[in-house]
């Protein structure tokens, strides 16, 4: 009898297998407002504390989709991703994470790479924001953006910037650059870009009106910043960024976020929660690190030079 139970049992067990009745994965849908050096290497951030979790391998469903600039298709992916029913949705920059928290009642949503979460109307607080939302802000400190700027361009009085109107999160990064950049008696000169291909115009209008650009954290601008660079070069206008992606596209230099290293301090998030902690109990966590990029070469092309206390304290030069 006994030798006959455990036949039994282990038949059993053959049967669930082979019918497909095993342990489901657990399943992460990612995704992103769209594809730039800067958002692809937070997903591949989270991929990699994922992969190193026991969420791995046969017991990860993970699933990346981006939409292509448009706020309509991330809509349209937020409300695909709900039916699909996945463990955690991942909504990587402020539209797309708008889309998600806005359809989803019951999955937990992690945003990644937004600015202003509260401004977004993402989360109430920062601190145990409650519901089925929390994630982590890539906040930047426009004053050492500024001061960076001013090394290379000491007597700068005019700073133009191209952005989206229609992206949140760019719009809470003029507000605090024109807040900052008044203390210090600089004028910012704004450029509207609503949409990628707009960017080359909104940067030819700021030509004879600024001493220098700054390129925000902004969707649209960065997924068309070589028109901004090209720009530069031809009125030999330096260009900034506020992500440190954007300098080996050709920004002159940036002060900002490792943001695979924020994709993996959102990873951590994300196990978190399939560990079985309510997103809503945890903390928006705000972005740790910055590293200083310098391409010397995009700075000679736009008629500035390095300054060396900016080389020495430099994390990479872009050669």
């Amino acid at each position: 009898m006994k030798l006959n139970s455990i036949l039994k049992t282990s038949l059993l067990a053959a049967a669930l297998i082979s019918s497909g009745l095993q342990a489901k994965p657990v399943y992460v849908a990612t995704t992103a407002i769209v594809e730039h050096p800067a958002l692809d290497a937070v997903r591949d951030g989270i991929k990699s504390v994922l992969d190193e979790s026991k969420y791995k391998g046969d017991e990860l469903k993970f699933t990346y989709e981006s939409a292509q600039g448009q706020p309509a298709i991330a809509a349209q992916i937020a409300r695909k991703l709900v039916g699909d029913q996945p463990d955690v949705i991942v909504a990587i920059a402020t539209p797309s994470a708008q889309a998600a928290v806005s359809v989803s009642r019951n999955i937990p949503v992690v945003f990644s790479a937004v600015t202003d979460p509260i401004g977004a109307k993402l989360v109430p607080t920062l601190e145990q924001p409650g519901g089925n939302v929390t994630g982590l802000s890539d906040m930047v400190n426009v004053k050492q953006h500024i001061e960076l700027i001013k090394e290379f361009v000491p007597n700068l009085k005019t700073l133009g910037v191209p952005y989206n109107p229609g992206e949140a999160n760019s719009v809470s990064s003029v507000a605090a650059l024109k807040a900052a950049a008044a203390e210090m008696g600089i004028k910012v000169i704004e450029s509207a870009a609503p949409k990628s291909s707009d960017v080359m115009i909104a940067s030819k209008q700021l030509v004879g009106k600024v001493d220098a650009i700054y390129c925000p954290i902004d969707n649209t601008i960065i997924s068309a910043v070589e028109s901004v660079i090209k720009v530069g070069i031809d009125a030999q206008i330096p260009v900034f960024a506020g992500d440190t992606d954007t300098v080996a596209r050709g920004a002159v230099a940036a002060v900002g976020y490792n943001y695979f290293d924020l994709g993996r301090q959102t990873g951590d998030i994300v196990v978190s929660i399939l560990d079985g902690e309510k997103a809503g109990a945890i903390d928006v966590k705000l972005a740790k690190g910055t590293d200083l990029f310098v391409n010397p070469k995009m700075a000679a092309r736009m008629g500035v030079d390095v300054p060396e206390a900016v080389l020495t304290r430099a994390t990479k030069v872009i050669k």
